[in-house]
């Protein structure tokens, strides 16, 4: 069973697991699945004052913190005790690309010639971490929501703000992924 848990699951088995969350939400109490506004419920909690945008009941979301802590945990698990001992596998293309930028070590699911304490303080590393970090969170608010809200949830219910929201997650994956990222770190 644990060699079994080791391996990744296909996309067949793993794909309609995470579709099916959506009608078992509506269906539990028409609930809404999204990762991104947990920050708010947490703010919400932690912080009680006079801002507007926190004055709501909570509460009634505290199932999606529960979740979020669990998809944390879960993660943790899978790390320390389910990790598959196999080098990691990477595309040839993309070993030969990254090889232009410098980057060949693939010991760990990120590259640590990106992910360290020395390129982070560096002009490339505030650029990638803390403005990617800063876009990703203003995107989200910006949207109403993120990419499992809108591109899970949002699609499979036809809302037609997820379905322009996913599509500006896309355009801006493949905008960074082709055009920025070699200009960041040619």
């Amino acid at each position: 069973m644990m060699e079994w848990l080791k391996q990744p699951w296909p996309w067949y088995i793993a794909g309609p697991l995470v579709g099916l969350t959506v009608p078992v939400l509506l269906i539990l109490g028409n609930k809404h699945f999204g990762i991104s506004a947990n920050l708010r419920h947490a703010c919400a909690m932690c912080f009680p004052s006079d801002i507007k945008f926190f004055k709501y009941d909570y509460k009634k979301e505290f199932w999606n913190l529960f979740f979020v802590i669990g998809a944390f945990g879960g993660g943790i698990v899978a790390s320390l005790w389910l990790a598959n001992p196999q080098p990691i596998e990477v595309n040839a293309s993309l070993v030969a690309e990254l090889a232009g930028y410098g980057i060949n070590d693939y010991s760990s699911m990120v590259p640590q010639q990106l992910y360290n304490w020395d390129y982070l303080l560096s002009a490339k590393g505030l650029i990638m971490m803390v403005g990617g970090g800063f876009l990703v969170g203003f995107g989200s608010r910006y949207a109403g929501g993120c990419t499992s809200g809108h591109s899970i949830m949002g699609l499979s219910t036809l809302q037609w703000p997820s379905l322009v929201a996913t599509i500006s997650f896309m355009a801006g994956g493949f905008l960074m992924a082709n055009v920025l990222l070699p200009l960041i770190l040619g």
